[in-house]
Order: C-alpha cells, then structure tokens, then sequence
C-alpha cells in the first residue's frame, strides 16, 4: 500500500463551503466518495481533529491527510468504440450506451469507457479517473463529459459543484402524472437496507424537478432536471412519489399495466431489463473560453421502441 500524507490551507474563497466540498475541490485525484469515507474515518482531519463532512469551514484552516492507499486498478487501453458528440482540446462530450460502464471496478476490470478513453486519448492517463467529471450507472445511457486537461477538470468539476452544468434526462415512468413539479427530499442511505438510497431525515438536500412530456394510459414520459446529484438520486425522488422509473430493479417495483393491456404491451414491459432513463442534454460554459455550449443526445433504440408500444397502445384505447 502506498502511504498518503498531505496537509494544506483552506483558501478564503472556500469559506462557507462544507469540508466535503472543499476537500474535493482542494484532492481532486480523489474520488468525492474517496474523501468522503476518509473524513468518516478521521484519516481527513481539520485542525487536527476529526470533524463531520458537513460541517462548514471559515477559511484558513488546516486540512490533513494520512492514509494508506490501496492499490489501484490497472486500467489498460482498450479499443472499445465511442461516440463522440464533441471535442476540443478542453474538453470531450460522449454519447454512452447502455450496458457500457463507466469505471472498472470489482467484476469490471476492462471493457469500460475509461479503457476506451484511455486507448482514443492517451493523454488521459494523467488526469484522475482520465479525466471524467461525472458518471452515469451501467444501464443509463446518454451524454458524459470527460475534461482532457487538469485545469479543465478542476473548472468542471468546481462548475458541476456550484450546480452550473445543466443536466437533463428524459424517462419512462410507472404511473400516470397529472403535472410537472419539483421534488425537494433529503437522500440517504435506507436505514432498513444499506444497499439502497431512500428518502430520509438527516439526509443530504436533493432537489430534482420534473415536466411531463406525454402521458399514456398507464404510464408516463418525463423530462428531468437534476438540481442536486445525489447517488440514485432521479431513481429514488421519482419513486418517492410514486412513479419509479420502468425498469428500475431496485425502485421500481413490478410492472404496472393499465386494464386490458396487449399482448405486445405486456411483453415490452414485462421485458425490459433497465432503467428507461437517458442523459439527453448537457449544458455548461466552455472552461476555457466561457462559451455556452449546449449538447443533445437521441433516446436509445429500446426507449424508442417501447414507447412506440405506449403509444399504439394508448391510440388503441380511445
């Protein structure tokens, strides 16, 4: 193992930010995750005490880190195909499918987008996490964004931060909502069962908001805004009240018919095996330039295709 020792100063511009925040800002070759378990453990200490991950700062202080860190995962090029919506040399906007997953891992350890951005873009294998700056679950398909420089990581990573990178999803709901709104529930781990996120008090702030794009006889399709990025966080909001995503294994409960559904119907439902969720915008200022820049991502074929099944299926009703 590699032993870790850093200590550093809290500038003044990071006054009012929560240690959490800061130490991601201050580590970004750290995962938020990463830090965050070293701040539960007191292996990230400010002031020479151990201190909760929400717990304000003022500026000035001390932060310090002794860990030991374990090894890493070798992560080898691969020639795995990308889409690729956009490239500069700030910056790469990818079109992921579903199925691809985004960082290896235990029982992934190749065949991931970061071996694929590895063996397109060589130079990634010096930023952190070759350079992404978010992530997207294995069965979620859509638009990522990928820095190709530190300077360019620190600005997004800082910009996602601040909540000045505009994300939206597009998704296929359970339920048939009357009206958009907004969702604001704390997230956190479900008390009963920690594998699973959930709606709790003491939870992080969550905010979600939601617009209805068109409505079937049992079933709805959302557009999706996240305010906050909590883990499973549009899963989790969207369940909690009562329209989990179609799909969702863990939220989402059995499939929901509407009365005398057809056969063709039945089977679209009851067959599809992930979460019907798409990352279908990306909005941000360029970091270098500041320039708007706005990206779209097509839903994939089996969205597609199920909600040609929703809709014949509300036609042939009325």
């Amino acid at each position: 193992m590699e032993r870790i020792e850093r200590r550093l100063t809290v500038p003044a511009e990071l006054a009012g930010r929560r240690l959490d925040q800061a130490a991601a800002l201050l580590l970004p070759e750290f995962s938020r995750s990463r830090l965050k378990t070293w701040i539960d453990a007191g292996r990230l200490t400010l002031g020479g005490q151990s201190a909760r991950a929400r717990t304000r700062l003022a500026g000035g202080e001390e932060l310090a880190l002794v860990t030991e860190l374990e090894a890493a995962i070798e992560v080898a090029p691969e020639p795995i195909p990308l889409v690729v919506v956009h490239e500069d040399s700030a910056l790469l906007v990818i079109d992921k499918p579903v199925g691809l997953v985004v960082h290896p891992g235990a029982g992934n350890r190749s065949g991931t987008l970061q071996n694929a951005l590895l063996h397109r873009y060589p130079e990634l294998a010096t930023l952190p996490r070759a350079g992404l700056v978010h992530r997207l679950d294995k069965d979620t398909s859509g638009l990522l964004l990928v820095a190709r420089t530190l300077a360019s990581q620190k600005t997004l990573a800082a910009a996602l931060e601040r909540r000045h990178i505009k994300r939206t999803y597009q998704a296929i709901c359970q339920g048939r909502l009357t009206g958009g709104g907004s969702i604001d529930a704390p997230i956190g781990r479900d008390p009963r069962e920690r594998t699973r996120m959930g709606v709790v008090d003491g939870g992080r702030e969550a905010r979600t908001r939601y617009r209805v794009l068109e409505r079937f006889r049992a079933h709805t399709l959302c557009e999706i805004e996240l305010e906050t990025g909590r883990t499973h966080q549009i899963r989790v909001h969207m369940a909690h009240i009562r329209a989990p995503l179609v799909g969702d294994p863990v939220y989402g409960g059995r499939p929901r018919l509407p009365p005398r559904p057809s056969d063709e119907l039945r089977s679209a439902l009851q067959g599809f095996r992930r979460k019907a969720l798409h990352a279908v915008r990306l909005g941000l200022e360029h970091p270098t330039s500041g320039e708007a820049l706005q990206f779209t991502s097509a839903l994939a074929p089996d969205l597609r295709a199920l909600l040609d099944v929703l809709r014949a299926d509300a036609k042939a009703a009325r």
